[in-house]
């Protein structure tokens, strides 16, 4: 197994949890993303992007990371590059770390669909901010290890079908869930979460709570 962090520009409360998930792990930062770094204790490798969002102080601080400069007018975000090079250098599990809030809405819904989608491929990946865990859910069965009480919603993509909740304060059976539906949002784990869908995408959002 190779797991690797990426570091994006959106929001990043540091956590027990999240400095766990990341111990270890190889590192890419995607532009302003590598500001998370030192409160994370870790080292990027690799520092990619347009460098459009990279203070003075950035640039003087991690001067010594090998960077992968790109111009402003491309055809994917920073953080697609970064995902990209983290799969060509052999990544098999991927912890997108920031991938939610900042000034962009757009790249946090394209992190969350742009997951999804690599999911689908067969890859583990999930996205955190800390205070927030998204954990894409396409065919098959989930086990996760949240505490209970631990509030968490899952979001359609697509129609599900054959979609089974177990270890919640409302736990569903065999479910079918159309597009756009609010019925799982605002749900809370009681026990041990186990979530399995026969078919359809959707996203898994958690809040861990913080000791």
């Amino acid at each position: 197994m190779s797991k690797f962090v990426l570091l994006l520009g959106g929001t990043v409360q540091v956590t027990d949890r999240l400095l766990q998930q990341v111990a270890g792990a190889r590192v890419l930062a995607a532009d302003g993303g590598i500001a998370h770094a030192s409160s994370l204790r870790l080292k990027p490798e690799l520092w990619l992007g347009d460098f459009d969002s990279t203070s003075p102080e950035l640039e003087e601080q991690y001067a010594h990371v090998p960077r992968q400069v790109f111009p402003a007018a491309k055809d994917m975000t920073d953080g697609e590059l970064a995902l990209n090079e983290a799969y060509r250098l052999g990544a098999t599990e991927i912890i997108l770390c920031g991938a939610f809030g900042g000034e962009r809405t757009d790249h946090t819904l394209l992190h969350l669909t742009m997951a999804v989608a690599h999911a689908a491929q067969g890859r583990k990946i999930i996205l955190s901010s800390g205070s927030e865990e998204a954990h894409p859910l396409v065919g098959g069965e989930y086990t996760f290890d949240f505490a209970d009480e631990t509030q968490f919603s899952i979001v359609a993509f697509s129609q599900l079908h054959g979609l089974f909740i177990n270890g919640a304060r409302w736990p569903l059976e065999n479910v079918e869930l159309s597009f756009g539906s609010s019925l799982t949002v605002s749900n809370a784990v009681c026990g041990n979460l186990h979530v399995s869908l026969h078919s359809g995408k959707a996203i898994l959002i958690a809040a861990p709570q913080v000791a």
